[in-house]
């Protein structure tokens, strides 16, 4: 792993130095803008649209545009130096109960692994917030950006996970069309909470798959191989016209019972999707490369 940044964590007059390392990777499947026709990847530019000319990064200053068409500007030492106070600590503030945090508030997740000294207090904290069951909540500015971070230990490391200021998440009263106090059939609540039950199972990461990067990754294989793209029709939702008979229909899924209709039709048409492929496959045609064109 990268070291991503270097400092310490503070509580109270305790520095613990820390390396920082991005615990989570992207692993989504590259795409390149392409000028349609020639296949050539585009570029973009940084113009000025007064003078018209491409602009250096070295002559690249950030403005906050104050009214329109007027800014005032910073460069990159004036924002380093407005936030160099605390830009190498991660200050513990409180100490919480985790289950006291909606997730709402969690952004990014990083570990906090132990700095070349102080290896004695990095063990310190560990244990401190294992044996008391807490997480520290903490301030952290990285890169000229300022959040909040909880700190708590994962596998036996510390670990940071940057968070969202309240000021900063949108209350629900703005989401539109919100139902206002509707009661509920008790029947239908009954329903509900069995099928929860029936789909109740502990946390297991593993078992959940990204569906969209396999069938994309399928299509770019069959694409390389220069076969056609063929891919099965998606299931489409349907309004739900009676509550109850939806829910005794996921019920009995959920149960093992008999299987929804839907169920069976995506089987099926995944069934004839892949038959008709094979079929497809078997007819004699020449082959169909990638598209390769250029200057």
């Amino acid at each position: 792993m990268q070291t991503v940044w270097k400092g310490a964590v503070s509580f109270g007059l305790v520095n613990v130095p820390v390396k920082m390392f991005t615990a989570t990777k992207d692993n989504d499947i590259p795409m390149k803008m392409l000028h349609r026709k020639y296949n050539e990847p585009i570029r973009y530019t940084r113009t000025c649209p007064k003078c018209e000319k491409d602009v250096e990064w070295s002559d690249i200053v950030k403005g906050y545009e104050y009214e329109p068409g007027h800014f005032v500007t910073f460069d990159k030492e004036e924002l380093e130096a407005i936030s160099s106070e605390n830009s190498r600590e991660i200050r513990i503030l409180d100490f919480v109960d985790l289950e006291e945090i909606d997730p709402i508030y969690y952004q990014k997740t990083y570990y906090l692994g132990p700095g070349d000294t102080g290896s004695r207090a990095y063990q310190l904290l560990i244990k401190a917030l294992e044996t008391t069951n807490k997480i520290g909540i903490a301030n952290v500015t990285i890169r000229s950006k300022s959040s909040l971070a909880a700190i708590r230990v994962v596998d036996g490391v510390l670990s940071m996970v940057t968070m969202f200021y309240a000021e900063e998440v949108r209350p629900v009263s703005q989401i539109p069309n919100l139902p206002e106090n509707e009661s509920v059939d008790d029947r239908e609540l009954e329903m509900a909470k069995m099928l929860i039950d029936q789909l109740t199972s502990s946390f297991e990461p593993n078992k959940y798959e990204d569906e969209y990067k396999a069938r994309l990754k399928e299509a770019i294989d069959r694409k390389v191989e220069g076969k056609d793209v063929k891919l099965a029709p998606e299931e489409k939702p349907t309004n739900v016209i009676d509550l109850m008979e939806a829910l005794k229909a996921s019920l009995s899924q959920a149960q093992g019972g008999a299987q929804a209709p839907a169920k069976k039709g995506k089987k099926a048409a995944a069934s004839a999707a892949k038959k008709g492929s094979d079929e497809e496959e078997k007819k004699p045609k020449p082959a169909k490369r990638p598209k390769k064109t250029g200057a």
